[in-house]
C-alpha cells in the first residue's frame, strides 16, 4: 500500500512522523512523507521519500500574542493551501494526516476518493476534561470547557477559509465553508488517531468514537547513530548535567536566554548543556556545552534535568527518559503540556516566558534536582509509556480499516 503523511509546521510537527513512517515502511508499505522543504533531510534520513509542501515555517513570524498567531497562521495556512493538491495527490492508496494539514485534505479525499486517517498530535476534540490546549487557559469547567473548544474550532476553520476556497476550485469541487466539512467528518466518525501518551493525557470519556488515543510516535533515528565525541567526553567529566533548549521557539532571545541560563547553573550548582535551537542559545566555559540537534532519546536518559518550552514532543521524550523537566511555556499549546507535566509531579509548576529569570530558573532546578520526587515521578510514566506502542496500534488500525 502506498500511503502518504502529510504534516506541517515545526520540527515538533513533523519529526514524530518519520518514526511512524518509518515503522509503517517496515511492515512493507510504500510511504510518503509531505512537509516543508526544510525538512528534507530529516525525512530522507528515515528512509522515507520525501515530497515537498508549499510553504515554510518562516510564514509564521516571530510573535506569540493570540492576534499575531492568527495572523501568522492565516498567511501560513493560505500559502500552504497553494499548490497542496499537486504536492500530496499523486497515487496514494491513503492519507495520513496532521491536524495542521486535516482541514484541507479532506477535500482532496472527497474529490479523488482516497481514504483518509488524522494521525494528530495534540487533542483538539472539545471536552469538557479540559480547555481547548491552544489557548492555553485554565479549565473553566466542564460546559465552559466545551464551549471554548468549539469555539476554538470555528476560529480554526476561519483561518483555513480562503485556502479552501481556493483549493476547492481547483479541484472542481462545489463551495463549502471549513466549518461545514468539518461536521461531515464528525457525522461520518473520520477515524482520527492521537499520537501522545495516556500518561499525560487520558482519552476523554466524551469524545466520540473514532477519537482514539494511540501513544507517541518517536522521531525516527539510525539504531547505529551515537552522541557525538565532545557530548560524550562532557557528560563524562562530570555529574549529569541540565539541558536547556526551547526548540524552535524564542527566536531572537537567545542572547538573553544563554545569559539567564549560564547563570542559573551557577547558583543551582549545576553543569549544563545548551541546545542551540531556533533562539541561538550559546555559551563557553568548563561546566557548560553548546551543542545543535541530537536525538533525544539518546541524551534525555543521560541528564539530571531538562529545561524546556513544553512542547508535546520534547515533553514526552523526557518522560519516556524518566527525566524531571522544569517548563517555560512561550505560547500555543505548551502551557497545556507544561500543565501536564507538573500535575504528574514530573516537573515544577511552570515558568511563564516572560516572568523567566535566573533566580526562578535556579530554584526551580535546584528543586527537580535535589527532590527525588520528581525523578520517581518520571520514572513512573516512563515505565507507563514503555507498555504502549503508538505506531504498532497505528499499523493496526490502518489494517483494520482497509481490510474492512
Amino acid at each position: 500500500m502506498r500511503i502518504m503523511i502529510a504534516a506541517a509546521g515545526s520540527r515538533g510537527d513533523v519529526a514524530p512522523y518519520t518514526g511512524l513512517g518509518a515503522e509503517l515502511s517496515r511492515a512493507g508499505h510504500d510511504v510518503v512523507l509531505a512537509a516543508t522543504g526544510t525538512f528534507a533531510p530529516l525525512v530522507r534520513d528515515a528512509g522515507l521519500e520525501f515530497r515537498s509542501l508549499p510553504t515554510d515555517t518562516g510564514t509564521r513570524g516571530g510573535g506569540t500574542g493570540r492576534r499575531e498567531l492568527m495572523r501568522t497562521a492565516a498567511a501560513f495556512v493560505t500559502e500552504l493551501g497553494r499548490g497542496f493538491a499537486d504536492a500530496v495527490d499523486n497515487g496514494a492508496d491513503l492519507l495520513l494526516l496532521s491536524a495542521t494539514t486535516a482541514p484541507l485534505g479532506w477535500h482532496l479525499t472527497e474529490a479523488t476518493g482516497t481514504p483518509s486517517i488524522g494521525v494528530y498530535l495534540q487533542p483538539t476534540a472539545p471536552t469538557g476534561d479540559f480547555p481547548p490546549v491552544v489557548t492555553g487557559s485554565r479549565s473553566l469547567g466542564r460546559l465552559a470547557n466545551r464551549a471554548t473548544g468549539r469555539f476554538a474550532l470555528r476560529m480554526a476553520d476561519r483561518v483555513y477559509e480562503p485556502a479552501v476556497a481556493q483549493l476547492r476550485r481547483h479541484l472542481s469541487l462545489p463551495p463549502v465553508s471549513p466549518s461545514e466539512m468539518r461536521r461531515r467528518q464528525e457525522r461520518a466518525n473520520w477515524p482520527v488517531l492521537h499520537g501522545f501518551s495516556t500518561a499525560l493525557v487520558s482519552r476523554p470519556s466524551d469524545w466520540r468514537s473514532g477519537l482514539q488515543v494511540a501513544g507517541n510516535w518517536w522521531p525516527h533515528h539510525a539504531a547505529t547513530e551515537r552522541l557525538p565525541a565532545e557530548i560524550e567526553d562532557f557528560l563524562s567529566a562530570g555529574p549529569k548535567p541540565v539541558l536547556v533548549g526551547f526548540g524552535s521557539m524564542a527566536s531572537g532571545d537567545g542572547a538573553r536566554l544563554s545569559e539567564i541560563a549560564v547563570r542559573a547553573l551557577g547558583r543551582a550548582g549545576l553543569r549544563g548543556i545548551l541546545q542551540a535551537g531556533s533562539a541561538g542559545l550559546a555559551a563557553e566555559g568548563d561546566d557548560v556545552l553548546t551543542i545543535g540537534d541530537v536525538p533525544h532519546a539518546l541524551l534525555f536518559p543521560r541528564l539530571a534535568a531538562v529545561v524546556h518550552h513544553g512542547g508535546a514532543g520534547t515533553s514526552a521524550a523526557a518522560l519516556r527518559a524518566g527525566v524531571p523537566a522544569v517548563t517555560v511555556p512561550v505560547t500555543a499549546d505548551q502551557p497545556f503540556w507544561a500543565a501536564r507535566l507538573a500535575a504528574l509531579g514530573a516537573a515544577t509548576d511552570p515558568i511563564p516566558f516572560r516572568s523567566l529569570t535566573a533566580e526562578r530558573l535556579a530554584d526551580s532546578l535546584g528543586r527537580t534536582v535535589q527532590q527525588q520526587a520528581y525523578s520517581r515521578a518520571a520514572a513512573r510514566a516512563a515505565k507507563h509509556m514503555a507498555s504502549e506502542d503508538g505506531a504498532g496500534r497505528t499499523l493496526r488500525t490502518i489494517r483494520q480499516l482497509t481490510d474492512g
